[in-house]
C-alpha cells in the first residue's frame, strides 16, 4: 500500500548516523551517488552494497524499513530490466537464448536494476536519518555561497524540505481516497490499460484540492507565524562538525577509491 512509502519518512532514534551533521550526509550521499555510477561491474556493485549495509547498521533503522523504498519503484525497476533485456545492442560473441535475449544482456538488465535499488535505497537512508529542518539547513548552508549571487538559497531550501517532509503525507492522502473510492464500488484493477486510466481520474482531483488545501493552511501557518524568508533569520541549533562527520567522509572517500582502483 502507499502509505508504506518510507521515502520522505523519519526514523526518530539515536544512533551514529543520526548524530552526524546533515551537511555531511549530503556530500556523503552525493560521493555515494558518484560511486554508484563508477560501478562498472558487479564486483563494485558489491563493494557499495557493502557500504550501504555498514550505513544501515550504523544508523539503526529496521532494514525492511529500508527495504520498503523500493515497493515505490518495483515497476520502474521491472520495465527497466525489460527494456534493457529485449534492447540490448547485441555484440558478437554474445550468447543468444531466444529470439534477441542475451545473456549478455539479462546481466547488464540485472547489473542497471542493482544500480537503481541501491541507488533509491541510499537516497531513503538520509531521509530516515534527518529531520526535514536539519535537511533544510544542510542545504542552506551548502548551498550558502549562490547568496554572493542574489540566489534565493533559503527559499529553494525550503521548498526541498516542504516536498520530502510531504511524500508520505500525500501517500497516506492517496491510500484514503482510493479507499473510499473503492467502498463506493470503483474498480482500479480490472479492464484494459484505458479503462484503468480513466479510473484514476476520481483519485487524482481529490488528491489535488487535498494537496492545494494543504498549502494554503501551510502558507496561512507561516504567516501567522511572522515568516518572512532568509531575512533577519537566526537559528535555533548551529551546525557543528564532529569526528562522525570525519569517519563518514574517510568512509565515503575510501569508498570511491575502491570502486575506481576495481
Amino acid at each position: 500500500m502507499l502509505k508504506d512509502v518510507t521515502f520522505g519518512q523519519y526514523y526518530p532514534t539515536s544512533s551514529f548516523v543520526h548524530k552526524m551533521d546533515p551537511r555531511s550526509k549530503l556530500l556523503i550521499l552525493i560521493a555515494y551517488i558518484v560511486a554508484v555510477f563508477l560501478a562498472s561491474s558487479f564486483i563494485d556493485l558489491g563493494v557499495v552494497f557493502v557500504f550501504l549495509c555498514l550505513a544501515v547498521i550504523f544508523s539503526a533503522v529496521p532494514p525492511l524499513m529500508v527495504l520498503k523504498s523500493i515497493r515505490a519503484i518495483i515497476f520502474l525497476i521491472a520495465f527497466t530490466f525489460i527494456l534493457n533485456v529485449f534492447f540490448y545492442t547485441k555484440k558478437e560473441g554474445d550468447t543468444v537464448l531466444f529470439w534477441v535475449v542475451t545473456v549478455e544482456g539479462i546481466l547488464n538488465a540485472t547489473f542497471l536494476s542493482c544500480r537503481l535499488i541501491l541507488l533509491v535505497t541510499g537516497c531513503s537512508i538520509l531521509t530516515l536519518t534527518t529531520t526535514p529542518v536539519s535537511l533544510t539547513d544542510g542545504i542552506e548552508s551548502l548551498l550558502k555561497p549562490l547568496n554572493l549571487v542574489k540566489f534565493p538559497v533559503h527559499e529553494l531550501a525550503l521548498i526541498m524540505s516542504i516536498a520530502l517532509r510531504f511524500i508520505p503525507t500525500l501517500a497516506n492522502e492517496t491510500d484514503r481516497i482510493i479507499s473510499a473510492q473503492k467502498a463506493r464500488g470503483a474498480d482500479f484493477e480490472s479492464g484494459n490499460i484505458i479503462r484503468r486510466i480513466k479510473a484514476i481520474i476520481p483519485i487524482l482531483i481529490p488528491l489535488l484540492v487535498s494537496a492545494f488545501r494543504r498549502a494554503d493552511e501551510l502558507g496561512d501557518a507561516m504567516d501567522a507565524r511572522c515568516y518572512s524568508g532568509s531575512k533577519t533569520r537566526t537559528k535555533y541549533k548551529k551546525l557543528k562538525y564532529g569526528f562522525r562527520d570525519l569517519i563518514g567522509v574517510l568512509s565515503v572517500a575510501a569508498l570511491i577509491t575502491a570502486v575506481a582502483m576495481l
